[in-house]
């Protein structure tokens, strides 16, 4: 088994790269885990004050566990992954079983940032893309998947996004072995990547 941990900015293609390393293998030999099913369970906060939490510090995620089920992935045994929901900003009761694969891939903003998880990937990846793309997407992304408007999200963006990018997320690309400019567009970039994991399976 071979863990790729795939981090980069908020709406820098990630899941873009992720969907393409998913096609480039045959289905029952990839997992993916995203690091967003792990955000700490807050429902016991009131909704308005967990709209206003700051979810792109490495705090907001509940690293113990997502550790813990790479750890049983590795040993051959199967996770039940949280469902978190986006909309509401807490964990719901239902969760998503994984089971081992040859490739497991750990999506998130931040998932370069913890020691202990960069300690089992074996491939880091940075997805790399200019900021105004990415605030571009981000807009998109939440007004249309997760109800926000235009100002929730450009505040959000001022208020939290962009400086916990450069503090947190930014700074973690020192940490990867391949960074990936230009996003999910970089089509050179991720068939070397995904050739590379072709010949450790």
């Amino acid at each position: 088994m071979i863990i790729i941990g795939i981090a980069g900015g908020t709406g820098s293609g990630k899941t873009t790269v992720v969907r393409k390393i998913i096609e480039s293998l045959p289905k029952d030999k990839v997992a993916v885990i995203p690091q967003d099913c792990y955000y700490k369970d807050n429902h016991h906060i009131p909704l308005e004050t967990r709209l206003k939490m700051n979810y792109d510090e490495p705090d907001s995620i509940e690293w113990t566990l997502l550790v813990q089920h790479l750890k049983e992935l590795k040993s051959g045994r199967s996770v039940n992954v949280p469902t978190y929901e986006f909309v509401t900003c807490s964990r719901l009761n239902e969760t998503k079983e994984v089971l081992p694969s040859e490739v497991i891939v750990v999506e998130g903003i931040l998932v370069l940032c913890d020691p202990e998880l960069r300690e089992l990937m074996d491939v880091k990846v940075f997805v790399d893309t200019d900021a105004d793309e990415r605030l571009i997407r981000v807009i998109n992304r939440d007004c249309v998947e997760r109800g926000r408007t235009p100002k929730m999200v450009i505040d959000r963006y001022q208020e939290t996004l962009k400086p916990m990018h450069e503090l947190h997320i930014e700074p973690s690309k020192k940490h990867a072995d391949i960074i990936i400019p230009q996003g999910g567009d970089n089509i050179v970039a991720i068939k070397l990547l995904t050739d590379y994991i072709k010949s450790m399976i």
